[in-house]
Formats: structure tokens, C-alpha cells, sequence
């Protein structure tokens, strides 16, 4: 749950078309920190607990010296042997108990603010993914980009904990250590102390820095090599159509080596880091001990004051001693958090129009006409690296769906028949003219109201890999299992699923791989009537299947359409005869209009197709 008044923080957009500004790493920390301040008790209380750690660290050194110097006893002095010693004792393990037990607070405190931001990006990040456009998802790898959300996922919780339990509690531990040594000593244990540090410092972020470069090859061919693996895992059955099982395999092998040596490379890099890092620690402790230990000669220390000094620098170095992964760690997360925020800088291509409503229709679907009115598109718009445009799909496009009227589009491939589909349900804005449903532009209504209105049943029907009944019931999410079995039966499909050992359990495997053409093309009529929209596409919906199936579907489909305002986008001619208006289309103009019998009359471009496929199917017969 999240806390009471909570609310994400914007998303910026940038067109697609230009590339994103370089971010500097405070830009990103700005970003996150709006995610992390909705927990802002918890993380206040998370630095009071880190505080109190970091002083009762530093309080058992000197705790230590008081030991040490306590142990210089009289001889035959009971009470000093017995009272002082176990006093201190008892205060030195409560000072080590309280380090740990005050860092496990902080860690218990801060983890709901770490596992809840890290929650609300990963979410925000999904939301907005599938509110791009499907030029957008054209587009992307996969593979990559589930690698960019799980490495900036991951960012997050890194980012944070190295950050907060590493960076900041020792340079809290600095401050405090540095502020001792000048004040009970002299200033040079301060200025030896700082020299150290800052040739520490300065040498770790400059080779981390050279070494970034590596690091961020690494992921890039890490990315690449997992776009290439799923892509070769998802197109499995073309892969043994052609027999390239071996070249599939040193393709990815090919990816694999270049990020080896990429992993070698950067890994000689971290050895040079590591050792120098150890150099300057070794220097910085041997000139501390040697005036440490010449100031006891002296006099002005005491042992105890030496062994004091000792055990701070060990609390210094330990943890400076990992500030190069630390830091490498850190600028990594960075990279990869930005990269992840860069998604959500993607634009939104079609956006809802501000103070959109919801789409108007009555519940009957009475008042469901859809209309095309002068509606020009291509699918690649003028920008600033395309100023001539791409080349228009439709040209001028104008025609009505009467409310519960069933209008077919018929043409050769490529005349703009899909395209109708994809800009009714706003997957692309036309360029020009509008599309009305309901007598209402779809560009000034929410488009999750459009697409409630819609329902299809597409060419090629993709289905998750989960049970028969999750398909279906994805036509509206929530449906009891008795409404999905009377939609099954509905599509004639239910008496298939029966029979099968698990029923409605059955798994269907990726993309549905496991049900025929036939069986995933009624499981798309089943859904579809579960939706129960006013508005209902086919797109050609039978034309994968043999003639005996589809004169099966093609009667379930008119049972769906029935009453409802129908678009049917179909190749075969026999499949649209009943509508109430035949469309022709070719290179993205209606060429012909009217019904089965008129066209036919016309004796025009409809009635050369309808008597080149009445001749291809006796052919096919004889």
C-alpha cells in the first residue's frame, strides 16, 4: 500500500524524433528523489539511526585507548584490577552492540522506502510502455528492453544502499574522526588524515571514470546479446524451418566473445584500481603510526592513544577500501536508472486531448455509427529529420457504419485495408480529416473509451501463454467462469476445451502455439463476446484457415456481429456477400462501393476479383 497521498511524479516527454540531452548524475538523483521523499519519515528516521551507528562507532576506539590505558595498573591493586577493566569491558561490547543494532534499524526502517520507490518506478515505467504508440513497439528489441527495465530496477536498490549505508556514514565517520584527532592530539594527524584521503579519492574516481567506457560496453553487448537470444527463441519454429540451429548459435556465440573480452578488459582495470588504492592506504597508515609511535617515545601519547589511532584508520580504510566498487557501483546505477527514466522521457505519440471525456454511447449500441470523414494517413508524419513525410497510406477516405449495419473492405494487399482498424482504435492519428464514433471525434475522447467501444477479431490472433480460460476471460478481466464458458460456447468452442484432460486449465502455450489456427481463432470469438462491444472488426479473420473452417467461423462471426456495428476487412469475397456495403479499395482510395449484387452488376474492378477467386476455387475442387 502506498502511504496516504501519494502521488507519482510527472512524466516529461521529448519527441521521438530528437535525441535526449545528456543527464548528469545529479539530474538523475533529482528525479529519484521525489519517489523516495513520499517516504520522507522513514527516511529521516533512517539517517537519525545511521548517525547514531556512526557515533558509537567512533566511541569504540575511544573506549579502546581507556582499556588500554587502564590496563597500566599498580601491582597487587584488587580493586583497579577488578572494577575498572570490567567496567570499560562491558561498555566496549555495549558500544559494538549498539553499532550493529543501530545499523539494523536503519536498514529495517529504510527498507519499505527502498522497496517502495523501486515499486512505483518499475510500474510507472510498465504503464508508460504501454502507453506508447505501436510505432514504438515496431520498433523496440525486446530483449533489450526488458534488460534496461531489470538493470534500472535493480539500480534503485543499489543506488540507494551503497549511497546511504556506505558513502554517507563514512563521510559522517570522516567528519567525526578528523574532529577528534586535531582537537585531542595535534592538527597534523587531521592534515596526514585528509592528505590521504584525498589522493585516495581523487585517484579511485579517476580511473572509475576511464573505466565507465568499459562498463557501459559491457551492457550495451550484454543488451545485444539478450535482444538476440529471445529474438531467436521467439521465432523457434523458423529456426528449424531453415535448419540454422548452428548459426542462430554462433551468432549469439559471436556476442558472447565480445562481451568476454569487454569483461577481461574491465576487469584488468579494476585490478589496476585495486592496487592503487591499496598503495596509498599503506603510505597514509604507515605515516600516521610513525608519528603516533613517536609521540608515545616522547611522551606526549600514550599507548592507549597509539592503539586509538590504529583502530581509527582501520574504521577509515575498511570501508574506503571498497570506495572504488563503491563508486563504480554507484555511477553504474546512475547509468542505469537514467536509462530507465529515459523511457519514461519517450513521448507519448497519441495522447488523450486535455479535459478529455469518456466516449458517449448508449448501452444498447443504438447510437454506435462509425464514420470516416475525408481521412488522409501515413504512417511516417513530417518531422525535423523527415521533412517530405513518408509515403500516404490513404488518401482521402470517407465513409459511415450505420448503427448495427455491417460494412465490408475488400482490396489487394497494401491498399490501406488494416489501417482503417489501427486508426479506429487510435493506434496512429490521421493526418488529415477526422473519424467519428458516435458522431463524436475519437481525437477529443479518452482512447481507453474508445477501445472499451471496439472489440476485434484479428488475422492473426496472439494469445498468452497461460490457461484457455485467462484467454478468454482477457476479454474482460474479472468474468466468472460461467460467463466464460457460455462465450465459449457461443464461438462453438467449448466442446473442444472439455474434452481436453485439463479443460479450461489447458496452458496454450507461447503465443498459443499449442492450439490450431482454427481453436486460437475461436478463442478470439469467445473473447470478443465476452467484451461484448458495440463496435466489432474483422480483420480478416478467417483468411489463415481452409475452406470447411471457415465457412464454420464465418457463421460464428455473423452471430457476433449481429446487431452491432461491423467493419470486416477481408481477401476472400465469399466471406462479405451479406453486408450492407461492399468498400473496394486499392493504393488507399475507394475505388467502388455498393452491395455484392450492384458491384457485380457494375461488372468493375469487385466483379474481376470476385470472378478470379469463384475460378481459383473450382480449380482448386477439380
Amino acid at each position: 500500500m502506498r502511504p496516504s497521498g501519494y502521488q507519482a511524479p510527472a512524466i516529461s516527454s521529448a519527441p521521438s524524433d530528437v535525441q535526449p540531452k545528456e543527464k548528469s548524475d545529479w539530474d538523475t538523483l533529482k528525479r529519484l528523489f521525489p519517489y523516495l521523499w513520499v517516504y520522507k519519515w522513514r527516511v529521516m528516521a533512517a539517517l537519525a539511526f545511521m548517525v547514531g551507528a556512526k557515533f558509537a562507532n567512533v566511541g569504540v576506539p575511544l573506549l579502546l585507548k581507556n582499556l588500554v590505558d587502564a590496563m597500566t595498573l599498580k601491582p597487587g591493586d584488587p580493586v583497579a584490577l577488578l572494577v575498572v577493566p570490567v567496567a570499560l569491558l562491558i561498555g566496549y561490547g555495549a558500544l559494538r552492540l549498539s553499532t550493529s543494532l543501530f545499523t539494523e534499524l536503519r536498514e529495517l526502517v529504510f527498507a519499505k522506502a527502498t522497496a517502495g520507490a523501486s515499486r512505483s518506478i518499475s510500474l510507472q515505467v510498465f504503464r508508460h510502455l504501454h502507453a506508447l504508440s505501436l510505432r514504438f513497439h515496431l520498433e523496440r528489441q525486446t530483449g533489450g528492453l526488458t534488460r534496461d527495465i531489470e538493470r534500472g530496477t535493480r539500480a534503485v536498490n543499489s543506488l540507494i544502499s551503497y549511497s546511504l549505508y556506505s558513502i554517507v556514514p563514512t563521510l559522517i565517520e570522516v567528519a567525526l574522526v578528523l574532529t577528534l584527532l586535531a582537537v585531542k592530539f595535534d592538527v597534523w594527524f587531521a592534515w596526514i588524515t585528509i592528505g590521504a584521503l584525498v589522493f585516495y579519492i581523487a585517484f579511485t574516481i579517476t580511473v572509475t571514470e576511464w573505466r565507465t567506457q568499459f562498463r557501459k560496453t559491457m551492457n550495451e553487448l550484454d543488451s545485444t546479446a539478450n535482444s538476440r537470444a529471445i529474438d531467436s527463441l521467439l521465432n523457434f519454429e523458423t529456426v528449424k524451418y531453415f535448419n540454422n540451429e548452428e548459426f542462430e548459435a554462433q551468432r549469439y556465440d559471436h556476442n558472447l566473445e565480445r562481451y568476454r573480452r569487454a569483461s577481461v578488459k574491465s576487469q584488468t582495470t579494476l585490478s589496476l584500481l585495486n592496487s592503487g588504492q591499496q598503495f596509498i592506504i599503506a603510505v597514509g597508515l604507515v605515516i600516521m603510526l610513525w608519528r603516533a609511535t613517536q609521540g608515545v617515545a616522547e611522551g606526549r601519547m600514550t599507548l592507549g592513544d597509539l592503539v586509538m589511532v590504529n583502530a581509527f584508520m582501520i574504521q577509515l580504510y575498511i570501508p574506503l577500501n571498497f570506495l572504488g566498487v563503491i563508486y563504480r557501483e554507484i555511477k553504474q546505477s546512475l547509468t542505469d536508472l537514467e536509462k530507465m527514466f529515459g523511457l519514461l522521457e519517450r513521448e507519448r505519440e497519441i495522447a488523450d486531448a486535455p479535459q478529455a471525456q469518456a466516449l458517449q454511447l448508449r448501452a444498447d449500441g443504438a447510437d454506435a455509427s462509425v464514420r470516416f470523414e475525408d481521412v488522409v494517413f501515413a504512417y511516417e508524419p513530417v518531422t525535423a529529420g523527415n521533412p517530405s513525410g513518408g509515403r500516404t497510406i490513404l488518401h482521402g477516405i470517407s465513409f459511415e457504419i450505420p448503427a448495427g449495419k455491417t460494412v465490408a473492405v475488400v482490396g489487394p494487399s497494401g491498399s490501406g485495408k488494416s489501417t482503417l482498424a489501427r486508426l479506429l482504435f487510435r493506434f496512429y492519428d490521421v493526418g488529415q480529416g477526422r473519424i467519428l464514433l458516435g458522431g463524436q471525434d475519437i481525437r477529443q475522447v479518452t482512447q481507453a473509451s474508445v477501445r472499451q467501444a471496439i472489440g476485434i477479431v484479428p488475422q492473426d490472433t496472439v494469445l498468452f501463454n497461460d490457461t484457455v480460460e485467462y484467454n478468454i476471460a482477457y476479454g474482460r478481466p474479472g468474468a466468472s467462469r460461467a460467463e466464460v464458458e457460455a462465450a465459449a460456447r457461443a464461438a462453438h468452442i467449448h466442446d473442444f476445451i472439455a474434452g481436453t484432460p485439463k479443460g479450461y486449465d489447458t496452458m496454450v502455450g507461447e503465443r498459443g502455439l499449442k492450439l490450431s489456427g482454427g481453436e486460437k481463432q475461436r478463442v478470439a470469438i469467445a473473447r470478443t463476446l465476452l467484451k461484448n462491444p458495440p463496435i466489432v472488426i474483422f480483420d480478416e479473420a478467417t483468411s489463415a484457415l481452409d475452406s470447411a473452417n471457415e465457412r464454420a467461423i464465418q457463421a460464428e462471426l455473423q452471430g457476433v456481429s449481429q446487431n452491432k456495428t461491423t467493419l470486416v476487412i477481408a481477401h476472400r469475397l465469399s466471406t462479405v456477400v451479406d453486408a450492407h456495403e461492399i468498400l473496394v479499395m486499392d493504393a488507399g482510395r475507394i475505388v467502388e462501393r455498393g452491395t455484392h449484387q450492384a458491384l457485380l452488376t457494375a461488372n468493375g474492378r469487385y466483379a474481376q476479383m470476385w470472378n478470379l477467386q469463384q475460378q481459383s476455387s473450382a480449380t482448386a475442387a477439380a
